[in-house]
C-alpha cells in the first residue's frame, strides 16, 4: 500500500493543528500504534511550528508545505518553507539552542526523538526543508517491511 498527501498553507499558527491532524489521519491508514501516531503528531507540530515561527519570523503571508509518503514500511514527512533559512543547521539542532530567548530550543530534539530519521537542509535567505521518517514497528521491533 502506498499513499501520498500534500498540504500547502499560510504561515499562520492555527495551521499547526491542521497539519498535525492531516498527517495523523494519513498515518492511521497503516499499522502504526496510537503511541506512534501521537509521536508523529508531536514531530510534525514541531517542524511546522519552526517553519512558521523561525522561517517567517511571525509573518503570516509565507507558505508552508507538508508532503507525506506512506508505504508499508512507514511514513516520510517533509516540511518546507521559503523563509529566512538557518545560518548554522548543526548549531540549530543542538538541545536548548534558539535564536529566540522566549523559546526552549527543543524542536529538533523532539523530531529526532520521535522519528527514525531526520534530515535538515537550509539555505539562508531561501528557506528550510525538514524530512522525517517513521518506520512501522510491531511490539517495539521493526516490521519486515521496514527492514
Amino acid at each position: 500500500m502506498t499513499n501520498r498527501m500534500t498540504l500547502r498553507f499560510l504561515s499562520l499558527a492555527e495551521n499547526v493543528g491542521l497539519a498535525r491532524v492531516a498527517v495523523a489521519s494519513l498515518a492511521s491508514q497503516t499499522r502504526f500504534s496510537l503511541q506512534d501516531v501521537d509521536e508523529i503528531k508531536v514531530a510534525v507540530s514541531e517542524a511546522v511550528s519552526n517553519a512558521i515561527i523561525h522561517g517567517y519570523l511571525g509573518k503570516t503571508d509565507g507558505w508552508v508545505q507538508v508532503d507525506c509518503l506512506l508505504d508499508n514500511s512507514g511514513l516520510t514527512v517533509t516540511v518546507e518553507d521559503w523563509g529566512v533559512g538557518i545560518e548554522d543547521v548543526e548549531l540549530a539542532r543542538q538541545p536548548a539552542y534558539s535564536r529566540d530567548p522566549e523559546r526552549m530550543g527543543l524542536g529538533f530534539v523532539f523530531m529526532e526523538s520521535f522519528m527514525h530519521g531526520l534530515t535538515v537542509e537550509s539555505i539562508p535567505g531561501q528557506g528550510t526543508r525538514v524530512e522525517m521518517r517513521r518506520l512501522v514497528t510491531i511490539s517495539g521491533e521493526l516490521s519486515r517491511d521496514a527492514q
